[in-house]
């Protein structure tokens, strides 16, 4: 088996598994992800929600370990597990996935081109998905939770966030989201921005915006099409925002 250093993304739903090099098992709810090392990756996943999607880039270990190289970073221990040849994970905390790698991870899966561009993009966008991981994984030895105290309310918030990823096209209130997934306005409100670093409505707006851009890469839809096909109510609005996002389209 050939060793491989991995990003790991939990795209959707909620699984436990096990991971057969490290002989260790997670339990997680949908939106993670880590950076794990080892001589094959066997993971025996059992689902807990009836749909899970996954995403994995795998980088090989000399390649990882030329573009992280700087002893001064916190991901030197895993750094040393690869040179030893020992499986690991790069953090025993799982990330939140944040807008900016679901961005990304959107870029990757819609990609526009083919042949040798495909190769590129697709390169070029694994490189900034890894600046991304490793960025969150070194403000994450900083950040404390104020208001989220347990595993069941990240649990939740996760779940609100997978269920406005749901209604994109017909945004639920502030109120109905914490209905859904159980959880008080207040606690949500600033539970939600101190995991993803947005507001609820802020995320919302960036996935429609970024949504709109691969539309008009892919389509020959033009803005305010792909506003209404959005569920905007001010297609004008819309455009605006897309135009100080993007520039002019």
């Amino acid at each position: 088996m050939r060793k491989t250093v991995r990003l790991h993304f939990g795209l959707v739903g909620d699984y436990r598994f096990k991971y057969s090099q490290l002989n260790r098992s997670f339990d997680l709810p949908g939106g993670h992800h880590n950076i794990m090392y080892s001589k094959g990756i066997d993971l025996l996943i059992e689902n807990k929600t009836d749909t899970i999607e996954t995403l994995g880039v795998k980088f090989p270990p000399a390649v990882f370990l030329e573009l992280v190289r700087d002893e001064r970073l916190p991901w030197q221990n895993f750094s040393a597990a690869i040179a030893q040849g020992k499986g690991a994970l790069i953090s025993n905390t799982w990330g939140s996935i944040s807008i900016s790698i679901q961005q990304i991870i959107d870029q990757i899966l819609r990609n526009p081109y083919h042949d040798r561009m495909e190769q590129i993009y697709v390169q070029a966008k694994t490189l900034e998905l890894l600046v991304l991981c490793l960025n969150d994984y070194r403000n994450k030895s900083k950040q404390s939770y104020k208001y989220l105290h347990s595993k069941s309310q990240k649990e939740k918030v996760v779940a609100a966030r997978d269920y406005l990823n749901q209604n994109l096209t017909d945004p639920p209130s502030l109120r109905e989201v914490a209905r859904a997934v159980g959880m008080n306005e207040f606690k949500l409100k600033y539970g939600f921005k101190e995991m993803f670093g947005s507001t609820l409505f802020g995320y919302l707006r960036e996935r429609r915006l970024e949504l709109a851009k691969q539309e008009l890469i892919s389509t020959d839809k033009n803005i305010m099409t792909i506003a209404l096909d959005l569920g905007c109510a001010s297609p004008q609005h819309f455009h605006t925002q897309f135009k100080k996002r993007y520039g002019e389209k």
